[in-house]
């Protein structure tokens, strides 16, 4: 059974397969996501484009935005040919984009409509099926309407949800103020909890350290990180044995660069640049001597053409040894 005890959140044009791939060489049992997909884009377009991935990246939910209910059930039998272990439906995205696509936070104001679209994806495949929303939307943000929400997507057969603490203004302010503007409510999601004792509940939003996360572990199943594990990512070195009680060796930040050498290689090797790589791993030597030359020479040089694995082995030069 997949453990979503700590997750990291789906970030567009952050969590690609190279971060994906980075991370999993911190921690070892972190559930991670995909950005978030169309299913425009999958059904459409390039789709090995935009669903492969490494096998060490495992276990890995694939999150889908969309709004049609066919194309959602075919897409989480893609997903699930193509060895994902859950699929998430993306009903939190606040964009004008996605808004103009009909899907994301505003299908919150339709929830008969997202519980179809729940038990056709439940229906077209074996593994989980799951949501990431708000607590709600606009003036919709009763705690009666997101109990309803919530109750009716369960019916359809989503057992698994992931409650942003905030909820989404649709008009008037920037995704990005969206996740700091509309105050964070984490009673709430606990009290979702207590109503729905049967669900796993991950909370999400505005969480910042494993010590956040431990004490929210108190009241909920689950905890999803979002940019803070993205802009300090060694901090999710503690996450195996905190969180999933195992206690392997972790490797220093220095040896987490190495391990990422015969990738690198590899992924140059396909036609990959450097840049699209390394621009994952700023985050790594946050806090430690160096890592501001480290940012540096890396944003300096990596971008050019024919720029290789020397690149990153001079970079790590400038950073203190005993990181």
């Amino acid at each position: 059974m997949l453990n979503r005890a700590f997750s990291v959140a789906p970030m567009l044009d952050w969590t690609d397969r190279h971060e994906r791939y980075f991370l999993r060489l911190i921690t070892r049992h972190a559930l991670l996501y995909t950005e978030m997909v169309t299913t425009g884009a999958i059904i459409f377009g390039d789709r090995d484009r935009y669903l492969r991935f490494n096998p060490e990246e495992h276990p890995l939910a694939l999150q889908l935005g969309g709004s049609d209910v066919g194309h959602l059930a075919e897409c989480t039998k893609i997903a699930e040919d193509y060895g994902y272990d859950e699929v998430n439906l993306n009903l939190g995205c606040p964009s004008n984009r996605v808004q103009n696509g009909s899907f994301g936070a505003c299908m919150m104001a339709e929830p008969s409509l997202v519980a179809e679209c729940i038990a056709s994806m439940t229906d077209a495949a074996e593994i989980a099926v799951t949501a990431k929303t708000r607590i709600g939307i606009d003036d919709k943000d009763s705690f009666e309407e997101l109990v309803h929400f919530i109750g009716s997507m369960h019916e359809a057969g989503c057992n698994s949800f992931v409650v942003h603490a905030r909820k989404a203004l649709l008009q008037g302010i920037s995704p990005k103020e969206n996740r700091s503007i509309p105050p964070l409510k984490y009673d709430v999601v606990y009290k979702i909890k207590e109503l729905f004792p049967q669900c796993h509940i991950s909370i999400n939003g505005g969480i910042k350290t494993l010590e956040e996360t431990v004490e929210h572990l108190k009241h909920v199943d689950g905890v999803m990180m979002g940019r803070e594990a993205y802009h300090n990512p060694y901090l999710l070195s503690q996450v195996d044995q905190l969180i999933f009680d195992d206690s392997h060796e972790i490797l220093s930040r220095h040896q987490v660069v190495e391990s990422m050498f015969p990738y690198i290689e590899k992924q140059l090797a396909s036609g990959e640049r450097l840049q699209s790589i390394v621009r994952h791993m700023l985050g790594i030597f946050q806090g430690v001597s160096g890592t501001k030359a480290w940012k540096r020479f890396l944003s300096e040089n990596a971008h050019k053409a024919n720029a290789g694995l020397d690149v990153v082995r001079h970079a790590l030069t400038l950073v203190d040894t005993e990181a």
